[in-house]
């Protein structure tokens, strides 16, 4: 590798470490606690997003990811009226 193609690949790794650092340290405009009940389990999730609607989704998903097992089950699950829906901050 040349002295070109090293520099460059180095500037990319730090731009992408950046846009992480940076990122996970923003803050989201909504976030949620969301208790699930499902085959005779119950489970609670919080879960931060840049809107209500894709917080409430990420605290389903992963309420029902333990809660259920497979596909089918995640989807019935999913299409489950929360037990509980609490909006933090």
């Amino acid at each position: 590798m040349n002295r070109k193609t090293v520099w460059i690949s180095v500037l990319f790794g730090a731009a992408v470490l950046a846009y992480l650092v940076i990122s996970s340290f923003s803050q989201k405009a909504a976030k949620c606690e969301v208790c699930m009940e499902f085959n005779g389990g119950t489970d609670c999730r919080t879960a931060s997003a840049d809107t209500r609607e894709n917080a409430l989704r990420t605290a389903v998903t992963n309420a029902c990811a333990q809660l259920s097992s497979g596909v089918t089950q995640s989807m019935q699950c999913e299409n489950t009226p929360p037990r509980s829906v609490r909006w933090l901050r």
